[in-house]
Protein backbone atom coordinates (compact mmCIF):
# COMPACT_ATOMS: atom_id res chain seq x y z
CA UNK A 1 0.00 0.00 0.00
CA UNK A 2 1.14 3.66 -1.06
CA UNK A 3 0.47 6.36 1.86
CA UNK A 4 -1.70 8.87 0.43
CA UNK A 5 -4.19 11.31 1.88
CA UNK A 6 -7.36 9.90 2.79
CA UNK A 7 -9.78 11.49 1.03
CA UNK A 8 -12.93 9.25 1.20
CA UNK A 9 -14.40 6.55 4.08
CA UNK A 10 -13.38 3.48 1.66
CA UNK A 11 -9.61 4.91 1.13
CA UNK A 12 -10.08 5.07 5.22
CA UNK A 13 -11.47 1.75 5.82
CA UNK A 14 -8.78 0.08 3.64
CA UNK A 15 -6.16 1.83 5.38
CA UNK A 16 -7.41 0.65 8.91
CA UNK A 17 -7.79 -2.94 7.45
CA UNK A 18 -3.94 -2.63 6.21
CA UNK A 19 -3.06 -1.41 9.84
CA UNK A 20 -4.58 -4.37 11.24
CA UNK A 21 -3.11 -6.77 9.15
CA UNK A 22 0.36 -5.03 9.78
CA UNK A 23 -0.14 -5.21 13.65
CA UNK A 24 -1.28 -8.89 13.03
CA UNK A 25 2.18 -9.51 11.26
CA UNK A 26 3.80 -7.75 14.11
CA UNK A 27 6.14 -5.30 11.83
CA UNK A 28 9.01 -4.38 13.33
CA UNK A 29 9.45 -0.35 14.09
CA UNK A 30 12.92 1.21 11.85
CA UNK A 31 12.26 -1.74 9.25
CA UNK A 32 10.45 0.13 5.50
CA UNK A 33 7.53 -1.99 6.73
CA UNK A 34 7.33 -0.29 9.83
CA UNK A 35 8.24 3.20 8.68
CA UNK A 36 5.32 2.89 5.81
CA UNK A 37 2.92 1.83 9.45
CA UNK A 38 4.07 4.79 10.81
CA UNK A 39 3.17 7.35 8.05
CA UNK A 40 0.20 5.85 7.44
CA UNK A 41 -0.73 5.65 11.06
CA UNK A 42 -0.49 9.56 10.93
CA UNK A 43 -2.58 9.91 8.14
CA UNK A 44 -5.21 8.51 9.54
CA UNK A 45 -4.92 10.18 12.60
CA UNK A 46 -5.31 13.31 10.62
CA UNK A 47 -8.27 11.80 8.74
CA UNK A 48 -9.65 11.04 11.86
CA UNK A 49 -9.06 14.84 13.68
CA UNK A 50 -10.80 16.14 10.92
CA UNK A 51 -13.95 13.92 10.03
CA UNK A 52 -14.71 12.35 13.77
CA UNK A 53 -13.73 15.59 15.98
CA UNK A 54 -13.94 14.91 20.08
CA UNK A 55 -15.61 17.78 21.48
CA UNK A 56 -14.40 19.43 24.43
CA UNK A 57 -15.46 18.53 27.82
CA UNK A 58 -17.39 20.84 29.78
CA UNK A 59 -15.68 22.87 32.20
CA UNK A 60 -17.76 22.49 34.82
CA UNK A 61 -18.74 18.97 34.59
CA UNK A 62 -14.59 18.66 34.60
CA UNK A 63 -14.73 20.33 37.75
CA UNK A 64 -17.53 17.71 39.32
CA UNK A 65 -15.85 14.88 38.12
CA UNK A 66 -12.27 15.46 39.67
CA UNK A 67 -14.46 16.79 42.98
CA UNK A 68 -15.83 13.33 42.70
CA UNK A 69 -12.34 11.93 42.63
CA UNK A 70 -10.89 13.77 45.46
CA UNK A 71 -13.95 13.20 47.55
CA UNK A 72 -14.58 17.32 47.74
CA UNK A 73 -17.63 19.04 48.33
CA UNK A 74 -18.94 22.58 47.13
CA UNK A 75 -18.72 23.57 51.04
CA UNK A 76 -15.15 22.16 50.99
CA UNK A 77 -13.80 25.41 48.68
CA UNK A 78 -16.24 28.20 50.47
CA UNK A 79 -13.93 31.49 51.22
CA UNK A 80 -11.09 30.31 49.09
CA UNK A 81 -13.88 30.68 45.73
CA UNK A 82 -16.51 32.26 47.41
CA UNK A 83 -19.23 31.82 49.40
CA UNK A 84 -21.16 28.95 49.99
CA UNK A 85 -24.03 30.86 47.01
CA UNK A 86 -21.35 31.84 45.14
CA UNK A 87 -19.57 28.14 44.65
CA UNK A 88 -22.93 26.87 44.18
CA UNK A 89 -23.74 29.15 41.48
CA UNK A 90 -20.52 28.12 39.22
CA UNK A 91 -21.06 24.71 39.86
CA UNK A 92 -24.75 24.82 38.90
CA UNK A 93 -23.62 27.30 36.14
CA UNK A 94 -25.35 30.18 36.72
CA UNK A 95 -22.33 32.23 37.38
CA UNK A 96 -19.80 32.02 34.62
CA UNK A 97 -16.12 30.70 35.52
CA UNK A 98 -13.84 34.63 35.76
CA UNK A 99 -10.22 34.11 35.20
CA UNK A 100 -9.45 33.71 39.02
CA UNK A 101 -11.64 30.82 39.72
CA UNK A 102 -9.96 28.87 36.37
CA UNK A 103 -6.48 29.70 38.17
CA UNK A 104 -7.82 28.65 41.67
CA UNK A 105 -9.34 25.17 40.14
CA UNK A 106 -6.28 24.48 37.94
CA UNK A 107 -4.11 24.84 41.00
CA UNK A 108 -7.07 22.96 43.93
CA UNK A 109 -7.79 20.24 41.22
CA UNK A 110 -4.97 19.91 38.73
CA UNK A 111 -7.15 20.76 35.76
CA UNK A 112 -5.17 21.80 32.84
CA UNK A 113 -6.21 24.94 32.27
CA UNK A 114 -6.96 24.59 28.77
CA UNK A 115 -9.82 22.40 29.39
CA UNK A 116 -11.38 25.03 32.14
CA UNK A 117 -11.06 27.91 29.29
CA UNK A 118 -12.44 25.78 27.04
Amino acid sequence: MEPRIIKTKKQYQEYLDWVDKMFDKKVKPGTHEGERLQVILLLIKQYEDIHYRIPSPDPIEVIKLKMQEKGLKNKDFVGRAGSKGYVSAILNKRKPLTLELVRFFHRELSIPAELLLS
